[in-house]
């Protein structure tokens, strides 16, 4: 057995949110989350409408990606973030990752959520790929929830509309197999997450060398922990990717906002306007790159809730402090 101080071992995982981090058996597997809210009685906490943030899905995706947002929210409101299932603090095991088992987690989150404040509809926040997965539940049970909002969200690109069979995904079997090929799947996720790489795509996601260098911090430790190529390895497959995406968004009732930069890679989305007719829809433009929130917190935070405030009727509408 190695020894503690053996370098082979990876560094032990930090808490990439603050608040409280929580951990919950579901059907999707063991869920990690953190939540934070108000300071005060905590049952005023149920007068507010909670918010639950979603991380993308990458080679070296985390929590640590919706940070100031949730640090924001958690004096006005209650937040949750969800680890996604094969990341973070969650089940990382070897079974297939597909959108069923992601939207699975975000319908688990959502009943706990739910159930600790009296199940109220509840906003939902996701980034890029997650947004798919906010959608998807929010299709599944638009009951529970008020709102959803897609930041930079995949499935608006070059290819769209995706209209295929219902819970079909893009998933190619061929590249899968190469990916967890034994004889150099190990070797081949290292090279990918080497810090150096990982800057690479950041500087592609922000569309500029001025990353926040915390995300990069924490993604070259939570790459390094057992079970961590599991996930991406399905995810650069595309088998996450769902084919019928645009029926899902088409499909939804309650408001949804809809932002994204104009820097980087993540700036394709031609096929938006096949939502501007719906009148439920919101759109908004930064000039940033896909995870606007780090460069222009305030604006952005400002124009989620001027979209909260006009587009939830008087009834609906719990007071945003």
């Amino acid at each position: 057995m190695p020894s503690p101080t053996d370098n082979t071992l990876p560094p032990a995982l930090p808490a990439a949110l603050s608040g409280e981090r929580i951990e919950v058996d579901s059907g999707a597997g063991r869920l990690s989350y953190y939540v934070a809210g108000p300071a005060g009685d905590a049952a005023a906490l149920g007068d507010q409408t909670p918010l639950l943030l979603l991380h993308s899905i990458n080679a070296a995706g985390s929590a640590c990606e919706i940070r100031p947002l949730y640090e924001h929210y958690r004096s006005q409101r209650p937040v949750y973030a969800l680890d996604m299932p094969g990341y973070g603090f969650s089940e990382r095991s070897d079974r297939a990752y597909l959108p069923r088992l992601m939207t699975d987690a975000v319908h688990a989150m959502t009943e706990v959520i739910r159930r600790n404040h009296s199940a109220v509809p509840i906003d939902v926040l996701g980034l890029s790929l997650s947004s798919e997965f906010a959608a998807r539940a929010a299709h599944e049970a638009p009951s529970h929830y008020r709102s959803v909002a897609l930041v930079s969200p995949t499935g608006f690109n070059r290819g769209a509309p995706f209209e295929g069979p219902p819970g079909s995904n893009r998933g190619m079997a061929a590249l899968r197999k190469f990916f967890f090929n034994p004889r150099w799947s190990d070797a081949l996720y290292r090279l990918l997450t080497r810090r150096s790489v990982i800057r690479f795509f950041l500087k592609k996601t922000w569309g500029s060398p001025l990353i926040d260098e915390g995300v990069l911090e924490y993604a070259a430790i939570t790459t390094q922990q057992p079970g961590a190529k599991l996930a991406p390895y399905w995810f650069v497959s595309a088998f996450l990717f769902s084919a019928d995406i645009s029926r899902v968004y088409q499909s939804l009732t309650m408001p949804v906002w809809m932002v994204h930069g104009v820097r980087g890679d993540f700036i394709d989305y031609r096929h938006k306007t096949a939502y501007a007719h719906q009148p439920h829809w919101t759109f908004d433009v930064m000039s940033t790159g896909a995870m606007p929130y780090f460069e222009r917190l305030d604006e952005f935070t400002a124009l989620y809730d001027a979209f909260l405030k006009a587009r939830l009727a008087p009834q609906q509408q719990l007071p945003l402090l």
